[in-house]
């Protein structure tokens, strides 16, 4: 009998979430633009609580900034926040590549190829921009969970869904998706090899380049 997908059921608080996460890492909503609940709840077609409790959960994400007297406002692009998740990224997935390299099976690597098909595949379509970042990450997680750390890749989860909208600037703007699949191919190779020193430089050198272009990107929107 053919696997039929279980049915997911939203709560009106994860659609509004999903929505305007979706907006504000695609630079629909700018960043600093204010997000009044009453005209979000109207345009939703929903209540004003479900709103308030989305824009918490996309504060706990960094996307939103609550500010006394102004109410919710969309985070701006800021040099310092990119250098920090970018290098904090670098140092903790290194540290988790390195552990799980060891632990690395046939079927991790296969699930690994699969992820990385499919995100070459969504590059090719721009229609496929929101999932980018999705897949990215599913694609290094991957190679991550064998190092059996499952905080600290919460941690990375989270650093990620923070550097999602840049990931996202960098890919579209400044030419990166050559240099990401070329990189993302070799990384997985060097896993297969087993070679924990080559693999962590260049995991460490993938990201910090993509910090470079982003941070260039980044000064020249905010001129």
């Amino acid at each position: 009998m053919t696997n039929i997908a279980p049915i997911i059921h939203k709560t009106r608080t994860q659609l509004v979430v999903e929505a305007l996460r979706e907006r504000i890492l695609s630079g629909e909503i700018k960043g600093g633009e204010p997000l009044r609940q009453s005209a979000i709840a109207e345009q939703l077609n929903v209540s004003r609580i479900p709103v308030r409790e989305a824009l918490v959960q996309l504060e706990a994400e960094g996307l939103v900034n609550f500010e006394p007297h102004k109410g919710a406002t969309a985070i701006a692009l800021s040099v310092e926040q990119v250098t920090e998740l970018f290098q904090l990224r670098a140092l903790i997935e290194a540290d988790l590549l390195a552990r799980a390299i060891p632990n690395l099976k046939p079927a991790d690597f296969e699930e690994a190829e699969n992820v990385l098909e499919q995100l070459e595949s969504a590059f090719k379509q721009q229609h496929s921009i929101a999932s980018w970042s999705e897949l990215n990450t599913q694609f290094h997680n991957c190679l991550y969970k064998a190092a059996n750390r499952p905080h600290t890749l919460d941690v990375v989860d989270g650093l990620n869904t923070n550097c999602d909208r840049y990931i996202r600037l960098q890919l579209l703007l400044t030419g990166g998706i050559p240099i990401a699949e070329r990189e993302h191919r070799s990384l997985l190779s060097l896993c297969k090899q087993g070679n924990i020193p080559a693999a962590t430089e260049l995991l460490q050198n993938h990201i910090l380049g993509a910090l470079t272009a982003i941070k260039a990107l980044v000064i020249q929107q905010l001129k």
